[in-house]
């Protein structure tokens, strides 16, 4: 067994393959049920029920790192992922695919999380520092071409067969029996080619009352952190207005004219927000990932947060004009994933430094937790929102459901001490 391999051999494919199951669950399934005519309110209740497994993920997280090892856990759960994928194309086309596909759903967000508990983990432990550091971005771009291929061109190929077979069910489950079949190859290539390193052993050998606590100890000393109560209410509404915009996009931009909507085709859907948008968002990413090595958290705050929050009129815009030109709509989706690609540069570097300590990758997940609490509680009401107000008047309420996260930015400190435990104030073994 290799202890050691080229990173380059498996670090792409890996994150590649951490990304996509993701953004499936999180768009894709929002396209499809759109494709199958259910309503909003129906689509965004149960596909923001997907969240959970990532709102609850820190607390399977030590699990992954006690039982097995994270080579093991990675391509178990690509096999399971594989097995959600195929389950999803059988059941489309059957008069009980709703409820058959969510049930697959679930078992793919279930297994997606516990696989990017898994790859993160094993990226720490097979590379060195410098190794580390040098991948960080070579990981990133990856998943952000995960979410192209997901969002973009998938959704783009799936409108084509729409187009060419007249047959919206059999078209989808043909996405999905294509998605199985890649990542039955991710795990038989992963089975093979992941390399083994000395340190990534599980800790089976502990015993059960020593786990919890552990266990027990890491989330106390989370939630006695300087600065908690306003560092929780910073993860739960900084992303609000967005965690409302993101599960009815895809539905405003395919829904017809006469309902309110733009009128895209599928394919014109993929291009604008699964490929201009995805680019868009990554070029905000990267542009926020420099300018705040530079200038630091604390300067771009308030840039950040206007940025992540005062873009969404660009939707707003586009239901007032409903523009039949397709460049419009792009340039908006554009505006609308640059701005958050930019602003999220800020939430993502606040939750790295509050959860800086002993205990930093634990609070790390419990932080992305919180992450994920608060996009799924605001989307799963979105469609119901929106059906009772309408389009115009549904992106009103965006932009005034951005007014709690600018309101956090003055509460919002970032200093020496920031995410720091309160001295004589460890919990006790």
């Amino acid at each position: 067994m290799k202890t050691t391999r080229n990173p380059w051999a498996w670090i792409p494919t890996l994150y590649f393959a951490e990304g996509l199951p993701y953004v499936t669950v999180m768009i894709v399934s929002v396209v499809m049920y759109k494709r199958f005519a259910l309503s909003n309110t129906e689509i965004a209740l149960y596909t923001g029920w997907l969240y959970l497994p990532w709102v609850i993920k820190p607390f399977w997280s030590p699990f992954v790192d006690i039982l097995k090892t994270k080579r093991w856990w990675i391509v178990s759960m690509q096999l399971l992922i594989g097995a959600g994928f195929a389950g999803i194309a059988f059941t489309l086309p059957t008069p009980f695919y709703f409820q058959a596909s969510l049930a697959f759903f679930w078992l793919m967000a279930f297994s997606s999380a516990t696989h990017d508990i898994a790859a993160d983990g094993f990226y720490m432990l097979a590379l060195d520092d410098s190794q580390q550091s040098f991948f960080v971005g070579i990981r990133s771009s990856f998943y952000r071409l995960a979410s192209i291929a997901g969002q973009g061109l998938l959704v783009i190929l799936a409108g084509f067969l729409e187009t060419s077979t007249g047959n919206i069910p059999y078209a989808w489950s043909i996405i999905f029996f294509i998605l199985a079949g890649l990542f039955l190859s991710f795990f038989v290539y992963f089975r093979f080619i992941l390399p083994h390193p000395v340190s990534d052993t599980g800790k089976a050998a502990h015993t059960p009352k020593e786990v919890m606590r552990e266990f027990e100890n890491t989330f106390s000393s989370f939630f006695i952190k300087k600065g908690i109560k306003p560092a929780i209410a910073f993860m739960l509404l900084y992303r609000l207005a967005e965690a409302l915009l993101v599960k009815l996009a895809a539905p405003f931009l395919l829904d017809a004219r006469e309902v309110g909507g733009v009128g895209l085709s599928t394919q014109e859907l993929g291009f604008a927000y699964g490929t201009v948008g995805v680019i868009a968002l990554t070029a905000g990413g990267i542009i926020g990932g420099i300018v705040a090595s530079r200038r630091g958290l604390k300067y771009w705050l308030w840039p950040m947060a206007l940025a992540i929050t005062l873009p969404n009129l660009a939707y707003l815009l586009l239901a007032v004009y409903q523009p039949e030109n397709l460049v419009w709509v792009n340039v908006a989706v554009a505006v609308e994933q640059l701005g958050y690609g930019f602003g999220f540069t800020a939430y993502m570097l606040f939750l790295i430094y509050f959860s800086q300590g002993e205990h930093k990758t634990a609070h790390y997940s419990i932080c992305t937790g919180f992450m994920a609490l608060g996009m799924m509680l605001p989307g799963m009401a979105a469609g119901w929102i929106q059906e009772q107000l309408g389009y115009v008047n549904f992106f009103v309420f965006i932009m005034i459901a951005t007014i709690p996260t600018l309101l956090l930015i003055p509460f919002t400190k970032v200093d020496k001490d920031f995410g720091k435990t309160k001295k004589n104030s460890h919990p006790k073994n």
